[in-house]
């Protein structure tokens, strides 16, 4: 059974909840200190774990074989949180995915093969998974859901192009989506990420 940490408000009380997701090499712990920058206060919080604390072995535009049991069963452990807030009585539309370097693939990825009207989605370095961005593979309409992509305009593991092509397709499924591409090298999330999403997601 997968770990699934929670903090912020009690699930019982909260009225907008967020999903928290992990990179490479991190935690759920690590995801959650997130929220000391971000605006969260009302929030209930989950921060599911990866087993071994990796979503998937590869990276994230290897062929989809290699990943592709890692990734399903990465994709169920994000619809254990999905469905433990849902049981709860919290409303997709006030239900927020936030996730860095995998985490933020991880996020794009769930979010784009459920499309429906969120919270929102903030996507600390990440673009869709695949070789190729498959467009039979998402569905539904995100109805307008706000989704933010930042990242370096020349990060190792994720390339802006596919960075971009994803916005193109999230899109095309109905999202607002804002990118924010940095002119440094740097894989990390910087302060007008963080300032550009509280400003304009969650308010």
């Amino acid at each position: 059974m997968p770990e699934i940490k929670s903090a912020g408000k009690p699930i019982t009380e909260a009225k907008k909840a967020a999903i928290l997701i992990h990179g490479r090499g991190a935690s759920a712990a690590s995801i959650l200190s997130l929220s000391n920058y971000l605006n969260l206060s009302d929030f209930a919080l989950l921060a599911p774990q990866a087993e071994g604390n990796t979503w998937y072995p590869y990276s994230f535009m290897a062929p989809d074989l290699q990943n592709r049991t890692a990734l399903e069963n990465s994709i169920s452990t994000l619809k254990m949180a999905w469905d433990q807030l849902i049981d709860s009585g919290i409303t997709p539309e006030n239900i927020y995915f936030i996730g860095f370097s995998q985490g933020a693939c991880l996020s794009l990825e769930f979010a784009a093969r459920n499309a429906q009207k969120l919270g929102g989605v903030i996507a600390f370095t990440g673009g869709l998974i695949g070789e190729k961005i498959n467009k039979e593979k998402y569905q539904g309409d995100f109805k307008g859901t706000s989704i933010f992509i930042g990242s370096s305009d020349r990060d190792f593991h994720v390339p802006a192009s596919r960075i971009n092509e994803s916005a193109a397709l999230l899109t095309e499924m109905g999202a607002t989506v804002k990118t924010l591409l940095f002119d440094d090298p740097e894989h990390t999330i910087r302060e007008e990420e963080i300032n550009w999403v509280n400003k304009n997601i969650l308010m």
